[in-house]
């Protein structure tokens, strides 16, 4: 069944919000190492950051991933963002197929419709971060032509 990005409703904001914050918390104790305590505290300053007051700023765009039939399957988040190469580019914030939707090609039809929205906004490039052990993700990407650019290396010392 074919997708459609819809723009997330602002009564849909406040659950989105709660949501994802959490979700990247998760993610962050899981793939990075920190603590619940300090994935917790980082998550909630970097979406009062991106998203102040619970507002989405300029520039961001917020959609929910629906089937033909209306069925919401998913989110994605993504900004226009200069980088350093005086360039702007579609940054992906987030982007999630709901557990129970997952395996079905979602997410790969979700990043071909991203492409259609970044071109469509007169947008040349894709970037986004995914945390290393989220290898689900990076195949994901790696099939979609995505090639890594930095990887961030720790070694925990006793």
């Amino acid at each position: 069944m074919a997708l459609r990005l819809r723009p997330l409703r602002d009564d849909e904001l406040p659950a989105y919000i709660e949501h994802g914050r959490a979700s990247y918390a998760d993610e962050m104790v899981e793939f990075a190492g920190l603590t619940p305590e300090g994935a917790r505290k980082k998550a909630e300053k970097d979406w009062a950051h991106l998203l102040p007051n619970g507002k989405v700023r300029a520039g961001h765009f917020l959609f929910a991933l629906e089937t033909e039939d209306g069925e919401r399957v998913g989110d994605l988040w993504f900004a226009e963002r200069t980088n350093d190469f005086d360039s702007t580019t579609a940054f992906v914030y987030s982007i999630e197929v709901f557990p129970d939707f997952r395996g079905r090609g979602y997410g790969r039809e979700a990043m071909t419709l991203l492409e259609g929205e970044a071109k469509a906004r007169g947008l040349r490039q894709i970037a986004l971060n995914v945390f290393g052990g989220n290898e689900v993700a990076r195949n994901l990407y790696r099939s979609l032509d995505y090639v890594e650019t930095a990887v961030w290396m720790r070694k925990t010392l006793d």
